[in-house]
């Protein structure tokens, strides 16, 4: 990348007259710099390691002594933006395509073996940069925009959340699930039918895009996220007890699954813990007696132990709330497909 490239993409100041013209890579970690890079001072203190590794260019935006007048010195107002404008550069000059979707199929994405012309990311722009820095010519993108900046990406289609009813669901209980997709029988699968619609979405697009994947074993996907417990609220083995809690951290899936709980587990009690902030909620649910609203997450293991119930759906926590770690949920989780 020429030099005046990178100052007209990243809108920055040449403090010198290098005599370096071009770079041959952007990196941002100084231990694997090499002769000719462009670096990126996220660490300042780590400069002078890059320049001795043969750094040819430091973009940085902190106040910095100029210790190689040879090489160039380029001053931005912030870093990140910087390397967001050269990464989104970059993925056009490698006519990369990019689809937007929801957090939990980009999660199950994140899961699944595929072919390298795909790959599902999130994370911060440096995260980023690492995985598509070097990606091939062509390749698919799939992403979350509450889970990675989407300004790094242009050409973006948005995936539809529609219902396509491919999966032929054959039997399913309230974490497992045995169907059938693409003349494939997936039998006793730990996944609960409430994904179901959303490996739709994932598997409708490698179908469109011709993708070959191979589904492996799941790990949670902090949602929806079952805990096996007994009386105590000590943590038993996934499937071993009547007693389980659901944790939910995300409030815009509370209505789906409230509707899918009272559609599926008509036979138990289930309790509904909410925040107070959620009240609103409660008119939607049919028992309404069964929901206990929550001002302090401190107060949600009394409520736990003051109610009677089979399944309890918490809200606005995660599993870190109980005391012990879920060590013997690593074997078998709710998210389990060969």
């Amino acid at each position: 990348m020429r030099l005046e490239n990178v100052l007209a993409l990243t809108r920055g100041s040449l403090v010198n007259e290098p005599f370096v013209k071009i770079f041959t890579n952007v990196v941002f970690e100084a231990k694997v710099v090499k002769r000719g890079d462009l670096f990126m001072a996220f660490d300042e203190t780590s400069i002078e390691e890059a320049i001795l590794n043969g750094a040819y260019g430091i973009i940085f935006s902190k106040p910095t002594q100029i210790s190689d007048s040879e090489i160039a010195w380029i001053k931005v107002s912030s870093i990140e933006d910087a390397l967001k404008r050269l990464l989104r550069f970059r993925l056009i000059d490698k006519n990369i395509k990019a689809y937007e979707t929801n957090e939990i199929v980009l999660k199950l994405a994140l899961q699944v073996i595929t072919e390298q012309t795909f790959i599902a990311v999130l994370g911060d722009i440096q995260t980023l940069s690492k995985q598509l820095w070097d990606i091939g010519e062509g390749t698919t993108v799939l992403f979350c925009p509450t889970l990675c900046d989407k300004e790094i990406f242009t050409n973006i289609i948005e995936l539809s959340d529609r219902a396509y009813k491919h999966v032929n669901i054959i039997e399913q209980t309230l974490f497992e699930t045995s169907f059938i997709y693409n003349d494939v029988f997936y039998e006793r699968q730990l996944i609960s039918p409430f994904f179901i619609p959303y490996l739709e979405i994932l598997l409708h697009l490698f179908k469109h895009l011709d993708i070959n994947y191979r589904l492996k074993k799941f790990m949670p996907i902090d949602h929806f996220e079952a805990v096996f417990t007994n009386k105590k609220f000590e943590i038993k083995e996934f499937g071993t007890s009547d007693k389980v809690l659901i944790f939910e951290k995300s409030s815009e899936l509370i209505e789906s699954e409230v509707l899918f709980l009272e559609r599926e587990v008509t036979w138990a009690k289930t309790l509904y813990i909410l925040p107070s902030s959620h009240s609103n909620i409660v008119d939607k649910i049919k028992n309404r007696e069964n929901v206990v609203l929550y001002k302090s997450q401190n107060e949600i293991l009394n409520i736990l132990h003051n109610n009677h119930f089979h399944f309890a759906l918490i809200v606005g926590v995660d599993k870190s709330l109980l005391a012990k770690p879920l060590v013997a949920q690593t074997q078998l989780t709710l998210f389990d497909i060969a």
